[in-house]
């Protein structure tokens, strides 16, 4: 299988509250963004109906009366929820309560693991625990019913204090394709089993993982008021917009990348082919498959692979900017000149890097996790994806 980055892009995108005023939409069409668009790697095989998604609470801090799980997303462009049963349900204003929000919360067994059916759907699994999460109804810009979605790293969002995190998926008739993300955040410690033609696990954190990564993240300077008490990880890139992280914080490294490489060639390898680029007159323009060039990028853009290296679904521009992206991120731009680096030893060297995501990488036993939009260049992302699926797991791990 290659690299996602490698295939045909669709970047993630998302659109949530901003203090609870905007509508919020599932970004799992960046789990699978060839999936959506009817590519399967070249697999015959087809996913059928009803995929059993089984819900195992080891947390070992709270029973399952205590875990709330939430099954919301998209199918056909219309928000949905799936309900006890397992059957799609519309999203509907009348769901709110009298407290203003709904209560979509799917409830465990009083013991042992609990399974749902999951139908074709593209979404995300949450799960809370301890407390409900607050999930409302609101119409959006044309009028239809949609659902404002957790944000944890917003203080006036109505689950900032609720202990809480999500997994995203993809299931249609060309699979199960699925993730544990952390680009938003970090918060309860889970992993995904995906059974099929093989069985796939990841997501799982080292015994102690979850307080080594709080610990790492506290102890680097610039990424400790990220830390929310013993409830999450909040990440730089949300953190700089809510005041809490440097705007210029990768200012000094991109100003070494824009100057190494006015003065000497960076190559990119993507399935496209290779290209070549260099700085040229405050762009960074590459030759090759074609012509593309990007603009000095901003913290800001380097953090949400986005602005100046925003990724266009083309197949070009947007496999190079995945890459550049990566390399900010990971801090691997002045030390190869041919990239993507696939040497994870070289990753996040030095004081200047995303601490963030290095601690969530260091946290998991396959070394793999979703600390930014690109982090599947060079596959080291928690993804893990099944053409055939028979079933699905999703594990509460240790705390």
């Amino acid at each position: 299988m290659s690299p996602r980055h490698q295939r045909n892009l669709t970047r993630r995108k998302m659109l949530f509250a901003l203090g609870g005023a905007a509508v919020a939409v599932p970004a799992a069409a960046a789990v699978a963004p060839y999936a959506l668009a009817g590519q399967t790697d070249g697999a015959d095989t087809k996913a059928a109906g009803a995929l059993p998604l089984t819900i195992a609470n080891n947390s070992g801090k709270f029973g399952n009366t205590d875990v709330h799980v939430y099954i919301v997303g998209n199918q056909d462009g219309k928000q949905v929820r799936v309900t006890e049963d397992g059957t799609l349900a519309p999203i509907a204003l009348s769901d709110n309560g009298a407290d203003g929000f709904t209560d979509y919360a799917l409830t465990l067994s009083g013991s042992g693991d609990t399974t749902f059916q999951l139908p074709y759907m593209s979404g995300r699994v949450y799960v809370s625990l301890g407390q409900k999460l607050k999930f409302k109804a609101v119409a959006d810009g044309n009028g239809n019913a949609a659902l404002q979605y957790p944000a944890g790293w917003v203080t006036s969002d109505p689950n900032y204090t609720v202990l809480h995190d999500c997994a995203e998926f993809t299931y249609n008739a060309s699979g199960m394709f699925c993730n544990t993300t952390m680009v938003d955040m970090f918060s309860v410690p889970m992993a995904i089993e995906l059974n099929g033609a093989k069985k796939q696990t990841t997501g799982t954190l080292r015994e102690g993982g979850r307080a080594a990564a709080f610990a790492a993240v506290k102890k680097a300077e610039a990424f400790a008021p990220l830390v929310v008490d013993d409830v999450r990880i909040i990440a730089p890139g949300h953190g700089l917009d809510a005041g809490l992280f440097a705007k210029d914080y990768f200012a000094p490294y991109i100003d070494s990348v824009w100057s190494t490489y006015t003065g000497k060639d960076l190559t990119v390898k993507t399935n496209a082919g290779t290209f070549t680029g260099r700085v040229r007159g405050e762009k960074f323009t590459f030759t090759g498959p074609a012509s593309v060039s990007f603009g000095k990028p901003s913290t800001r853009d380097v953090l949400f692979c986005d602005g100046n290296l925003a990724a266009p679904n083309d197949g070009t521009t947007g496999p190079v900017a995945a890459v550049l992206g990566a390399g900010f991120n990971r801090s691997t731009l002045l030390g190869n000149p041919a990239q993507p680096d696939t040497d994870p030893a070289a990753f996040y060297q030095g004081e200047l890097t995303n601490h963030y995501s290095k601690a969530i990488h260091a946290a998991t036993l396959d070394g793999k996790a979703y600390g930014f939009a690109f982090d599947d260049v060079a596959d080291f992302a928690s993804y893990i994806q099944d053409n055939a699926p028979t079933g699905i797991r999703l594990t509460l791990t240790p705390f």
